[in-house]
């Protein structure tokens, strides 16, 4: 589950962390928490979606299904598979630094479709990274427009490519509550990272892996536990552009 500022990420071996009711990756918002004790992803009341929920039709075969919370409330994706394909990078303008993103449309279409649809709306601007963790996985996670590790856009949607328990520096993928409960968190992993085979990996960092790692050379206040807490060097995204565009001015 996941617990304040909490990732949710199932840890193999050495740090077991599980989504939460809000979404994981480190342990979140946790209702509860990984067998190493670390809070989830999602915050405790959370339920995305209930594992009873019909299975999705045809005609929505990412299974976007409306879903509390619903912060920043932009709507719900209706996926279009041939938009869907068209590759895209993601700029992530933070106080930081730019850190640049290679989404893999081909393996996670319904994942970037839903980030293309969040960021275009403007859903991640002016959020902060709520989460770092330093011992036995080396995240940063991001997307909660609460920064509490609780908030979510008002839906969830399906896994997507999984089945590694590899994640390497540069990785970028989303957090969850469990299975098909992905929304609007995500974690950057800075360091080679070894996880369970459970978060939608979508996208590769080709741009501004010093700023993530500067973030995590800075530590964390140890909240959730020795290595996991809030960031201490303030992460903001001022603008997160979605493919070509106009950057406006910050």
């Amino acid at each position: 589950m996941v617990t304040k500022r909490a990732l949710g990420l199932i840890l193999s071996a050495v740090v077991a962390v599980t989504v939460g009711t809000a979404v994981t990756v480190v342990s979140v918002t946790g209702a509860s928490a990984s067998p190493a004790g670390l809070p989830g992803l999602h915050a405790p009341g959370l339920h995305p979606r209930a594992a009873a929920d019909p299975a999705p039709t045809a005609a929505n075969a990412c299974g976007y299904t409306a879903s509390v919370p619903a912060d920043r409330f932009k709507g719900i994706p209706v996926f279009n598979a041939a938009e869907a394909a068209q590759p895209f990078d993601v700029q992530f303008y933070t106080n930081q630094g730019v850190i640049t993103v290679k989404m893999l449309t081909n393996e996670t279409p319904c994942t970037t479709w839903s980030f293309r649809f969040l960021a275009t709306r403007g859903y991640f601007n002016g959020t902060h990274c709520h989460r770092l963790t330093e011992q036995g996985i080396y995240v940063l996670q991001c997307g909660d427009p609460t920064g509490t590790g609780s908030g979510g856009p008002g839906y969830s949607f399906n896994d997507e490519n999984l089945g590694t328990t590899s994640y390497p520096a540069g990785t970028v993928a989303m957090a969850n509550a469990g299975p098909n409960t992905n929304g609007s968190q995500f974690f950057f992993v800075w360091k080679d990272t070894t996880l369970g085979p459970n978060y939608t990996q979508f996208g590769t960092v080709i741009g501004g892996m010093n700023v993530l790692q500067k973030i995590a050379a800075a530590g964390d206040d140890s909240q959730n536990g020795p290595g996991d807490g809030y960031p201490n060097l303030y992460t903001q995204f001022f603008y997160v552009q979605a493919g070509s565009g106009t950057i406006p001015p910050f």
